[in-house]
């Protein structure tokens, strides 16, 4: 009697990896298309229509402000992954591995603090103090209503506006505002993987050069064109 081969398994598809948490101020998002739109709308009829020096003003302008406003408005981000956090601030990015991650704080702004003490601003999270309080006034009426309405003022939210993991169904604890559940949401994830043998490193910083240069270019440019005009 013969016995069947033994057949070899098919291969597993490889586990993929888990995305990033990105977190990103929606706010700071429209008010830069919006500049964007009014500096490039003012710069491009400059330079078509502009007499003399007036083109290269413009020029050295858009130089100079474009790229900052995409610094400070479209650029910042928060990157929380399995193992590290990537902040990208208006002019640089740091990477945290959270074994390097001592505290992330809330106060008058938002920031995370290295194992070294380093303060870094997290400029993609803002504190909104307006937020906060609408936010407690909104748990003060939920409690002196002894838990009612939850299908009311809270009970039509979806996912936060500053990304990461949302849900549809309210929460059990204390409302919060869209920022500071971004901070809970971070400190647990910090919690919960500061150990993790992969999550181990070293804090590193790189300048955006990109976003420095065609500033800087620019302002040398208008300052020429000022000193010699």
């Amino acid at each position: 009697m013969t016995t069947p081969e033994h057949q070899p398994s098919a291969p597993q598809p490889p586990v993929p990896a888990t995305r990033d948490r990105v977190y990103r101020s929606p706010g700071g998002i429209a008010g830069g298309v919006l500049l964007l739109a009014v500096i490039g709308w003012l710069g491009i009829d400059a330079i078509v229509s502009g007499e003399g020096r007036t083109p290269w003003t413009a020029l050295a302008v858009l130089l100079l402000l474009v790229p900052l406003v995409v610094a400070f408005t479209l650029r910042p981000a928060v990157f929380a992954g399995e193992d590290r956090l990537r902040v990208r601030n208006p002019l640089r990015v740091v990477v945290l591995p959270w074994g390097q991650v001592a505290s992330l704080r809330s106060g008058y702004t938002n920031e995370v603090v290295a194992a070294s003490g380093t303060k870094y601003q997290l400029w993609a999270i803002p504190v909104s103090l307006r937020a906060r309080k609408k936010a407690a006034r909104q748990e003060a009426r939920r409690a002196a209503g002894g838990g009612r309405g939850r299908g009311g003022v809270l009970g039509g939210m979806g996912q936060g506006a500053f990304g990461g993991a949302g849900a549809a169904a309210v929460p059990d604890g204390p409302v919060r505002a869209e920022t500071d559940k971004a901070m809970d949401d971070l400190r647990e994830l910090r919690d919960a993987r500061e150990k993790a043998q992969s999550a181990q490193g070293e804090v590193t910083v790189r300048w955006a050069y990109e976003i420095a240069g065609p500033a800087v270019a620019g302002a040398v440019l208008l300052a020429v064109l000022l000193a010699v005009g």
